[in-house]
This record gives C-alpha cells, sequence and structure tokens, in this order.
C-alpha cells in the first residue's frame, strides 16, 4: 500500500528518476511473465510514450490497438504508421451501444449511479438507496456514493445513460485478446486522472500481479507535464491531431491543438472542460472535422443529449 504522502512524492521526482523507475517496472513485468505481454495502444501520447519505453527493452512486445471506431483520423493514420501493432474490434459498434446501455454523460461515477437508480427492478434497494441517499448498508453516510443533487434531474431524461460504452467498446475486446493470448496488459494510463485510478495505484503500485486481473501501469505516478517533457526531449512522433508542443509563459508544455484524444463522441468531462476552458472537444470538431461533427450531432443524436444538459453547441 503507498500512502499519499509517498504517492505525491513520486509525482515530484525528477523525469530523469521516473523514466528510470518506469523501465524497472517494465522489465520486471516482462520478466515475471516470461515476455508474454503486450502494450495497450491507444495512439494517444500517454500510450505512445509507454510504447517507446517499452520498446527500449523488447521491441518485439506488440502493441494492441483497439478500433471502437470512435478515433480521430489522425489517430488511426498515426498507428498505421507504426511498427508492431495488432489490431482488435469490439463485438458492438458505438451506435448499438447507444442504443443497448445508453449514452455515457458526465463521468463514469455519475453515469453508473444514474443507470442503477433508473434500473429499479434489477438492483437492490440497499444500493439504490446508497446512490440516492448516501446511506450504506449499516445505515452510516457516504456523502462520495450519493449522488449530487445537480445530477438528479438527469434520473427524468428522455433517453438512456449508461457508463458501459468503455466496458463494451474497449475492455471487452481487451479481456478476449488476453483470454486468447494469455498475454498480460501494460496501460498507459495516469492515476491523477481519476479517484478510482489514484487509489488503484495506491494499493498495488505499478505493477498489480495479484489483482483479478494483472495489469502494469507504469507511467501512473508520471504527470502530463512529464510525458509531454518526455516527448520533447526523446523527440518522439506523435498524433498530428495533437499539433505541436510549445512552451507557455509559465513554462509549462501544452499542445497546440487537441490536450487529450479518446473517443471523438464522448460526453466525459465536457462540462468540466466548458468550465475551465469556455469551449469542449466536440464545439472543436465542428471546424476540425464537420462531416464527423454532423454525424455525431445528428445522426447519434448527441445534439439532444447536450441540449438536455445544458451544455451548448
Amino acid at each position: 500500500m503507498i500512502s499519499l504522502a509517498d504517492f505525491r512524492q513520486r509525482q515530484s521526482a525528477p523525469l530523469e528518476s521516473k523514466v528510470a523507475h518506469s523501465l524497472r517496472r517494465i522489465r520486471e513485468w516482462i520478466e515475471h511473465w516470461d515476455g508474454r505481454v503486450y502494450c495497450g495502444f491507444s495512439g494517444g501520447k500517454d500510450s505512445t510514450v509507454l510504447r517507446h519505453l517499452i520498446r527500449l527493452i523488447d521491441k518485439e512486445v506488440p502493441a494492441v490497438f483497439c478500433d471502437t471506431g470512435l478515433e480521430y483520423p489522425e489517430i488511426k493514420q498515426f498507428i498505421a504508421a507504426c511498427e508492431n501493432v495488432i489490431t482488435v474490434r469490439p463485438a458492438i459498434s458505438f451506435r448499438q451501444v447507444i442504443e443497448q446501455f445508453g449514452y455515457a454523460v458526465v463521468s463514469k461515477r455519475v453515469a453508473k449511479r444514474i443507470r442503477v437508480i433508473r434500473e429499479a427492478a434489477h438492483n437492490t434497494k440497499a444500493t439504490r438507496r446508497l446512490y440516492l441517499k448516501g446511506i450504506r448498508r449499516d445505515g452510516t453516510y457516504s456523502s462520495r456514493s450519493k449522488l449530487a443533487d445537480c445530477y438528479r434531474k438527469l434520473l427524468k431524461a428522455p433517453f438512456k445513460i449508461s457508463e458501459k460504452c468503455c466496458d463494451v467498446l474497449k475492455k471487452d475486446p481487451a479481456h478476449a485478446y488476453e483470454k486468447k493470448t494469455g498475454r498480460k496488459p501494460l496501460i498507459g494510463i495516469l492515476a491523477d486522472e481519476s479517484l478510482d485510478r489514484r487509489m488503484n495505484y495506491m494499493e498495488h503500485g505499478c505493477n498489480a500481479f495479484t489483482s483479478s486481473r494483472p495489469v502494469s501501469t507504469p507511467l501512473a505516478f508520471w504527470t502530463e507535464q512529464d510525458i509531454l517533457r518526455y516527448i520533447r526531449k526523446e523527440k518522439i512522433p506523435i498524433a498530428s491531431v495533437y499539433g505541436d508542443i510549445i512552451e507557455l509563459p509559465n513554462g509549462e508544455l501544452t499542445t497546440t491543438a487537441e490536450k487529450r484524444t479518446g473517443c471523438m463522441f464522448c460526453m466525459f468531462g465536457l462540462q468540466r472542460e466548458l468550465e475551465t476552458t469556455g469551449t469542449h472537444r466536440l464545439r472543436r470538431m465542428k471546424q476540425t472535422h464537420p462531416k464527423l461533427y454532423d454525424y455525431c450531432m445528428n445522426d447519434l443524436g448527441i445534439a439532444m443529449v447536450l441540449w438536455y444538459l445544458g451544455i451548448p453547441e
């Protein structure tokens, strides 16, 4: 178990120290599983850095790309130019995910609470009470478990809401690949991206050998600034959708175009992005990828969802 203080100390270490630590964890993972490992590769800048580090140790480790159909065209072009990449695909499309499970809105945590509360016939009263009122089985109160009041209106939304999208489109194909090949994943996620990721890292460290799904996250204690500095220092090519990496007056690095990539049509985090930057990724897509924007808004019905959420297109 890693304390929060130790985690913050690791985050504050020099980049050179972080690189050395990550390389040790990668080598340890490869050796432990006798080389039966793979690199989860989305084509984003984090997984691009991870792939680069892995290839410093063993160029034979395959990178596995899950083609969800939601990637930026620039991401797919970038991946097509990379060596030793295996492509896997989900069993159903994004449109089918929407129809069967619902739209992914706000965050995974919020979307799950809404889905569970609305599926009253399929969930226990205790779980619904926890998410609606924050009351645990033992009668104690948990504010973290309760659906925030500002999102309660979504319980009456005229469309389905669910957190299942990532599971169906990304996790299930990865699990199927692991079952078929016996390979164990290395994934380029940063612990600070969510509370769940930070808690998981603090429990297992970089290499979760004994978890129900063994997984290595050797970059978990890195920051986004570390990622950008490593890319610039090592002159690593990244997808053109990011634009260039530049230095701001305060010394921090940023990209001139997209900051993060992921799924183009994802609505997780849109409110926060709008509050902090005054815009959001779907609005930028209207300028950069107008045909995909029209498909997203009209064919997939996302314009209706944004209207209900109060997010301007």
